[in-house]
Order: C-alpha cells, then sequence, then structure tokens
C-alpha cells in the first residue's frame, strides 16, 4: 500500500482575516437584546432613511367643476342695476327672436336695469331680432312682431328714469347707436318685401 505524499501546506501560518471585528467593536447588525423585565425594543434596519414629512396640499377646485363667473348684467343683486349697480332702475326684461325655418331660439335677460343699461341692452337685442328673427313662417308672423313689440315698451320705461351713477368698481354699458343707426337692423327689409309680395298676390287672386 502506497503512502500519500505530504500536503505543502500543512503546517503554513494562516493570515489574519481583514474583515475580522477587533475585541470590543459593535456589530451594526446585531439586533438590540431585550432587557430582562424591559420593553422589547423595535427593530430597525441601518440602511433605514427617514422620510420627510408629507405637507397637506391645499384644496383646490378642479377647472371643469369650478363654478363660472357670469357675465356682468346676469349677475344677481339685491338692489339696482344688475349690470352696473346703480340705484335708479326698472325691473323689465329685454328680449330677442332668432328663427330660421323650423328653428327658433328665444332669449331673455331679466332686470334690473338702469336707464344706460337698458338702453343698451334694447339696441342690442332689438338688432339681433331685426336680422335674424324672420326666417321662419312663425317668427314672420307671430314671435318677432311680438318680441319687437316688447323691446319697445322696455325702451319706453328705461327712458323714464332718471341717469344715475354705477357702483364704485362696476361699468355701465355702452349705449352705442341707435337702431336705425345699425347696418344689421335693415336686414329685416327683405323678409318684409317678401311677405308684402306673398299677400299682394294673394289679395289679386282672391278679387280676381
Amino acid at each position: 500500500m502506497s503512502t500519500p505524499p505530504p500536503n505543502p501546506y500543512s503546517g503554513a501560518p494562516v493570515p489574519p482575516n481583514p474583515y475580522a471585528q477587533g475585541p470590543g467593536a459593535p456589530n451594526p447588525y446585531a439586533q438590540p437584546q431585550p432587557q430582562p423585565g424591559g420593553p422589547v425594543p423595535a427593530q430597525q434596519s441601518p440602511y433605514a432613511q427617514p422620510y420627510p414629512q408629507q405637507q397637506p396640499h391645499p384644496q383646490q377646485p378642479h377647472p371643469q367643476y369650478a363654478h363660472p363667473q357670469h357675465p356682468p348684467y346676469l349677475a344677481p343683486g339685491p338692489t339696482g342695476c344688475r349690470n352696473c349697480g346703480a340705484p335708479e332702475a326698472v325691473n323689465f326684461a329685454v328680449r330677442a327672436h332668432v328663427g330660421v325655418l323650423v328653428v327658433m331660439r328665444f332669449h331673455r335677460l331679466d332686470g334690473p336695469f338702469c336707464r344706460r343699461c337698458g338702453r343698451a341692452l334694447v339696441r342690442i337685442m332689438t338688432t339681433k331680432t331685426l336680422c335674424q328673427g324672420w326666417w321662419s313662417p312663425l317668427s314672420l308672423v307671430l314671435f318677432t312682431p311680438f318680441t319687437l313689440l316688447w323691446n319697445l315698451i322696455a325702451a319706453a320705461k328705461f327712458a323714464k328714469l332718471e341717469p344715475s351713477d354705477p357702483a364704485p368698481g362696476r361699468q355701465q354699458l355702452d349705449e352705442g347707436q341707435p337702431v336705425h343707426a345699425r347696418p344689421l337692423a335693415y336686414v329685416a327689409i327683405v323678409p318684409l318685401l317678401w311677405a308684402v309680395w306673398v299677400i299682394t298676390n294673394i289679395i289679386a287672386d282672391v278679387s280676381g
């Protein structure tokens, strides 16, 4: 039986471990041991980082659900003109009518309005009606004449008011040109001429 060869590394000195802890050095991975009769300490990782305290964000309304701002002349007010806040005002509505074939739209702005704001709205709404209110049969014979008569009464009521100053920080509407000085108002001549022509032919056929 053969004898194994001797180990050349046997008896060689072992080098020291560079990662070995010295005597008395604390082990960073050691978990705290509970003391007899005391509370159990919570385990904490040496790599745990403290999180900054989150500040509450202020509640901002979403733009989609925010209440929109109404135009000045639609802003509700306890007394005075709804547009400028002038004390001298009358509670009367201003109307406009649009008729296109079978589609009809009715517009109404409720008061109260002062002299200047009321007259300005009457001129705007009446011009709109004269331009766009004749293009359906019912509008031609019923709704547009009624709207024009209503605005005529409104203009008379606003004209009786005394001029008054607006409230601080608010502004009155510009009256602009009279209705007869606005070119769009004369669009009404076209349907009126057509209506006169139709009525004249009907009367001629009945008489003949």
